[in-house]
């Protein structure tokens, strides 16, 4: 299978976050509804658009939308960060944040995602990376193809204004992200590929990777094994050798 993760080699940690939504009591238990637990929040990376579980720190209350920093070293708002989220176990107004929080992120960084548009390459001879952003076909591609090689696009503004009829970068760019982050689909045809997030830990690509780590263990387990056992098979076999030797020397 070839790779998904076409334009994200390398995992990045998340230093910064935008809050999707605040569970000040906790997760209801169906078991216990009354029940109250932990506070709890759950957010997205400003840098991969990771979907990330926090908890606050003591005698703090965190805001939808905002901004928290939890990277290395001091923190003002976050206790500890839980681990990643899976896009099934967003809440129903994660969800309705989500999209708003992406379209915040890619605005803020319009440069970076500028640049996309100016450099980006082909996926293969058939197709071109632009084709996998909903709303590009193959004719605005062209069309985005040949404003750039006269003079890169220095904003969202002169790329719509160069290429008629383009809908409105920011959108399409977070349907994109959007779908990616999007476990619930099955990834075939342009889903498949990821530019703007990390590979999911369920995807099919990486559990291969984990069957062929958990065969590269077994298979080391077994030749540890197989030394062990020569090397207790030659020691038995020089212990049995020692007694003939010392009854020949009687027989002298």
């Amino acid at each position: 299978m070839d790779n998904p993760n076409i334009d994200n080699p390398t995992p990045k940690k998340e230093e910064n976050v935008i809050i999707l939504d605040y569970l000040k009591f906790g997760y209801i238990n169906p078991e216990r509804p009354t029940a109250h637990g932990k506070p709890i929040a759950q957010a997205i990376g400003v840098d991969k658009f990771t979907l990330i579980e926090v908890t606050p720190k003591q005698g703090i209350d965190l805001e939808i939308h905002d901004k928290v920093y939890i990277g290395s070293g001091k923190r003002d708002k976050i206790n500890r960060v839980k681990g990643l989220l899976d896009y099934e176990k967003l809440t129903a107004t994660s969800r309705i944040e989500l999209e708003y929080a992406i379209k915040e992120i890619i605005s803020e960084k319009e440069d970076i995602y500028i640049k996309f548009f100016n450099e980006i390459d082909s996926l293969n001879i058939k197709m071109h990376k632009l084709e996998l952003i909903p709303g590009i076909g193959k004719k605005h591609t062209q069309m985005i193809l040949e404003e750039r090689k006269k003079e890169p696009f220095k904003d969202f503004d002169d790329l719509k204004k160069r290429v008629p009829l383009l809908g409105d970068p920011v959108d399409m760019l977070a349907k994109r992200v959007k779908l990616e982050l999007d476990t619930t689909q099955v990834k075939r045809g342009k889903k498949k590929y990821y530019m703007f997030t990390q590979v999911p830990s369920r995807h099919p690509s990486n559990r291969n990777k984990k069957y062929r780590n958990k065969r590269r263990n077994q298979k080391g387990r077994r030749n540890n094994n197989r030394n062990r056992n020569n090397k207790n098979r030659n020691q038995n076999r020089n212990q049995n050798r020692k007694p003939k030797q010392e009854s020949s020397d009687k027989k002298e």
